[in-house]
């Protein structure tokens, strides 16, 4: 299957679809730090979506979109950042693939755009941690849990101000990735 992992620059899905003999490819405008430039695409993601694909995963930002930052909602609504992240959303809702995930933490889109499908807890996949997670899907199925764990930290939301914070913010848990593959793939 060939498949698309737009704005990844973890490589964490891309490489657990690879794992299962899968055509995956991470897109970021970022340079990959997953260890796999050979499978990484260093480009606007949106530009992919006119090759076809047989399952898109998409992580588009969330800057603009997750209730984490609500205190800034005013400002981004009225200089137009809110509007640019329901928008990049929106094209992969809208992208010409048969199946489709894509990722966001608890926003707006819930509101902008439909509930998500399923709301999913690192702890779910083998991660003592909590990230509320929300998945948009078509043609997909929800996730199953494949290692609930006890502990259930806020290491994710409690990390320190940095210039990394957000890139390590973002990142996808190893037992969710390989859940997506093992279960989507």
């Amino acid at each position: 299957m060939r498949v698309l992992v737009a704005c990844e620059e973890s490589q964490e899905v891309c490489k657990a679809f690879r794992a299962k003999g899968h055509e995956a490819y991470s897109c970021d405008i970022e340079p990959c730090s997953g260890g796999h430039p050979e499978w990484h695409l260093q480009c606007d993601a949106t530009q992919l979506l006119k090759m076809p694909w047989d399952m898109i995963i998409a992580f588009p930002p969330c800057t603009h979109l997750a209730v984490s930052g609500a205190r800034y909602f005013e400002e981004k609504i009225k200089d137009g950042r809110q509007q640019q992240g329901i928008d990049f959303f929106m094209i992969f809702v809208n992208a010409d693939c048969d199946r489709i995930a894509i990722e966001n933490p608890v926003g707006i889109m819930s509101t902008k755009f439909r509930k998500p499908d399923q709301i999913i807890q690192p702890w779910q996949f083998g991660h003592g941690e909590t990230k509320k997670t929300c998945l948009w899907l078509k043609n997909l199925p929800l996730l199953q849990p494949t290692n609930i764990v006890d502990g259930r930290e806020q290491r994710i939301w409690k990390m320190s101000p940095g210039p990394e914070r957000a890139k390590n913010r973002s990142k996808t848990f190893l037992g969710i990735a390989r859940a997506m593959a093992e279960q989507w793939g």
